[in-house]
């Protein structure tokens, strides 16, 4: 047996070892609250829009980090693997998955520029959460207020945690 398994091992994946972060990515993105005080549509683009507000964050921080760009670039492929295999079990056919994933790379990428762009200035960063996850609807402000604090929260935390304790890391950060 220990023939076979040599013979047919997959070599390791070193995107693997992101998993756990980045199953942590889409759990912080799905926590109640961005849905029941953010106001933010529990619909497939509003989970879509937090998923791509949390990976924005931490791919930001990655940045600061020149020599963690080949982990950037795995996790938004672990990203886009997760996206496409969304797509599929909700019965998109493979002629559609291709343009939705460009689609959706347009769209992450899009994100990244405006929360880059926004940094710390919160009305910059209201201005792209209103474009990007209400659609350009404001939503009350309150609700907005919410998703800003959040958003500015995550971004101070994560800067605040070396970037190979984040890489290894099973939670995005703790307290944010």
């Amino acid at each position: 047996m220990a023939l076979l398994d040599r013979l047919f091992r997959r070599s390791a994946d070193p995107k693997d070892a992101l998993l756990p972060l980045y199953q942590a990515v889409v759990a912080r993105a799905r926590a109640p609250h961005w849905y029941l005080d953010g106001g933010v549509p529990d619909t497939l683009d509003g989970r879509f829009d937090m998923v791509a507000l949390v990976i924005s964050q931490l791919l930001l921080r990655l940045e600061d980090s020149p020599d963690h760009a080949r982990e950037a670039v795995w996790l938004t492929e672990i990203f886009v693997d997760d996206m496409d295999g969304q797509m599929r079990q909700i019965g998109f056919g493979d002629m559609v998955v291709g343009k939705q994933i460009g689609r959706i790379m347009s769209a992450l990428g899009g994100r990244l520029g405006a929360y880059r762009d926004a940094g710390d200035d919160r009305t910059a960063l209201e201005a792209a959460l209103v474009r990007n996850v209400w659609r350009g609807d404001a939503p009350d402000p309150a609700a907005l207020a919410h998703v800003a604090d959040a958003a500015l929260a995550l971004r101070a935390a994560l800067a605040a945690v070396p970037v190979a304790t984040l890489l290894a890391s099973t939670e995005l950060v703790s307290g944010a």
